[in-house]
């Protein structure tokens, strides 16, 4: 690789792991903020599912858009977009509850920056595609793993540097520092794109690719349910996906229910963080190899469902500890069932096919961390309410029975597989 391709890849690094950093700061603040702007059940669901809903809509948008005017432009408006959005974020904190802008409630507010910073944040797949324009196919997983360091990194690393804004008093006003953090994070990575990101795309692989982009591939979504092990596997990526994504999104409701500040909150989302990046870089890439996709998968999804429950039972009992000591179970388990089930995917469809099926496997994925926080956040806020019989663990427990039908769903997928090789 040469000289200048290193620099690109060194830089799209960059610019994603310090905009994945402000992602980190604010996330494991938001749910709180919602409950202390009186979000009710659905309204906070909502607010935590609107980032991935911009993000479901606006990725293969911009993909398209990127197809034709460059990847540099669509990053860089993408990290001015979180700039501006993240820095109303913390504007909107500092209104207080019963302040105004504009006529409009703090709340409200909340739900602008996030969709705002959901529709600027929806340009990963455009730095991936930067990725594959610069890489040869030997090369290009290793380019691709770049965007999972800098995932893994940048959610381990931001919430530490939050925790720094926030104070360590349990029940504290909501301060409005890590917004304005955010903001200047991605106005960094921002201005590193302006001066110093080149152009991947030439114009003749632009005109290539602007025929080929659709936003949702119909054939592709009836190819892949026409065949059993794939319509299987997908449904099996959507419970696995929808049961974390209730899990990730209620955690910082669990922690000040059990007491802990917004700074002891941060640090068990970079604890959370720094498990993932050990697990998905090291762990898992090893394992995978020796044991297989589908007893990786299987492996994964018992221990999300034993780590599901545990967490229930730290809840339950209240205890600190036990939660950071139960938290690594359901993280490595879902680690380790991502990719087996997207190598699984792959290595199920015919070569021909395998843009659209992936394709369609994204948009499963993207449905459930837009139904998961919604159905998580209902479930806790309606047990702390008396809406629902239960108890504020509910989420967890819903969450490993999903997992339990999951496992019944992998099993029946490796029938499936066999029956398939077979033919």
């Amino acid at each position: 690789m040469s000289e200048g391709r290193k620099a690109g890849l060194f830089l799209i690094f960059v610019t994603v792991f310090i905009d994945l950093l402000g992602f980190g700061i604010v996330l494991p603040l938001l749910p709180r903020y919602g409950e202390h702007f009186e979000a009710g059940g659905g309204t906070l669901g909502l607010l935590m599912a609107s980032f991935s809903a911009m993000q479901f809509i606006f990725a293969p948008i911009w993909g398209r858009i990127s197809d034709r005017v460059g990847r540099r432009p669509i990053l860089i408006l993408g990290l001015l977009g979180s700039t501006v959005f993240y820095g109303m974020f913390g504007f909107a904190t500092s209104l207080g509850k019963e302040g105004m802008f504009l006529g409009i409630g703090a709340l409200s507010w909340l739900f602008i920056t996030r969709i705002g910073a959901g529709i600027a944040g929806a340009t990963i797949p455009t730095a991936q595609a930067y990725i594959a324009d610069i890489t040869g196919p030997k090369e290009r997983g290793k380019g691709m793993a770049l965007i999972g360091a800098a995932f893994g990194i940048g959610f381990t690393f931001g919430p530490l540097i939050g925790a720094a804004f926030v104070s360590a008093e349990t029940g504290a006003t909501p301060s409005a520092a890590p917004g304005y953090v955010a903001c200047v994070l991605s106005g960094m990575a921002a201005l590193l794109s302006i001066f110093k990101l080149p152009e991947s795309l030439n114009k003749q692989t632009s005109e290539s690719l602007a025929k080929r982009h659709h936003w949702f591939d119909v054939a592709s979504f009836r190819h892949a349910l026409s065949r059993p092990c794939i319509g299987l596997i997908l449904l099996t990526s959507f419970l696995t996906t929808f049961a974390f994504a209730q899990f990730e999104s209620t955690l910082s409701l669990l922690t000040q229910e059990l007491g802990f500040a917004a700074r002891s909150n941060f640090f068990i989302f970079a604890y959370i963080g720094f498990i993932l990046t050990l697990s998905q870089g090291i762990l898992v890439r090893r394992l995978i190899p020796k044991v297989g996709e589908y007893r990786m998968g299987l492996a994964g999804i018992i221990l999300m469902v034993l780590g599901l429950l545990l967490i229930g039972v730290a809840g339950n009992s209240g205890s600190y500890m036990l939660l950071y000591a139960v938290l690594p179970i359901s993280v490595i388990g879902f680690s380790a069932t991502t990719p087996s089930l997207q190598s699984l995917l792959s290595l199920n469809t015919s070569e021909d096919q395998q843009g659209g099926v992936l394709g369609v496997g994204q948009s499963i994925s993207a449905l459930a961390r837009i139904l998961g926080p919604l159905a998580g956040i209902i479930l806790f806020k309606g047990t702390q309410n008396g809406a629902i019989e239960g108890s504020i663990t509910s989420p967890y427990w819903v969450g490993a029975a999903i997992m339990l039908l999951g496992l019944i769903l992998m099993s029946g997928l490796k029938t499936s597989t066999d029956k398939n090789e077979d033919s």
